[in-house]
């Protein structure tokens, strides 16, 4: 369904003309047979970004998937660290009935599974990290898609991202498409989430 949207004076952008600080004719920098399109003739609407994200299907699925994923390592974390001070525990306490060099051996045996504890915990932050930074990739790129075909449909020529601290300080609500966004964005994630699990469904099975 095509919005109806009123036009939207870009006031905001008129920094981008050059104004006072160009002493150049108006219709100078024009190339032939192109028109300059009045800023008031452009049809803009926005996004609450931070919205749009959190309340996208796909983002909420996969960041439950990750923490899913990183409770897990924390758990095993936990439990390999106390294992480890058990053992601490236990040297400290017979420790004393040891050869100096069996003592040695030992405090270093401590020494080396407590790097790889510390080196186990830093490639799994590691990882975790950087999941979150594909996923964040994955659904900005997934955005930017439906946003190019929701635009084409409903005649914009300019989707603004709002967020707090942003660029944009005041728009009216009326411009506001984030509801109509996110809708939209999980309806086509869901059709096209059902249209491949038919398709492997539907796929002959390959003999062994």
């Amino acid at each position: 369904m095509r919005r109806n949207l009123t036009l939207f004076s870009a006031i905001a952008f008129l920094g981008l003309l050059v104004g006072a600080c160009n002493t150049s004719t108006p219709n100078e920098n024009v190339s032939e047979g192109e028109q300059k399109k009045d800023v008031s003739d452009i049809k803009i609407a926005y996004i609450v970004t931070d919205s749009v994200i959190n309340n996208f299907d796909y983002f909420k699925e996969k960041s439950a998937e990750i923490a899913e994923k990183g409770n897990k390592y924390q758990s095993e974390l936990t439990n390999r660290a106390k294992g480890f001070e058990q053992e601490v525990a236990s040297f400290q306490s017979t420790g004393g009935n040891m050869t100096r060099n069996q003592a040695q051996a030992k405090q270093e045996e401590l020494m080396k599974k407590e790097e790889n504890l510390m080196t186990y915990r830093q490639n799994i932050m590691t990882e975790l990290q950087a999941d979150e930074t594909n996923l964040y990739n994955e659904v900005y790129d997934k955005i930017q898609v439906y946003l190019n075909e929701y635009a084409t449909e409903n005649d914009l020529e300019m989707i603004l991202s709002y967020t707090r601290g942003g660029g944009v300080w005041y728009a009216k609500e009326s411009f506001d498409v984030t509801d109509e966004v996110i809708s939209g964005l999980n309806e086509d994630y869901k059709n096209k989430d059902n249209s491949s699990t038919e398709e492997k469904e539907e796929a002959p099975a390959t003999e062994e």
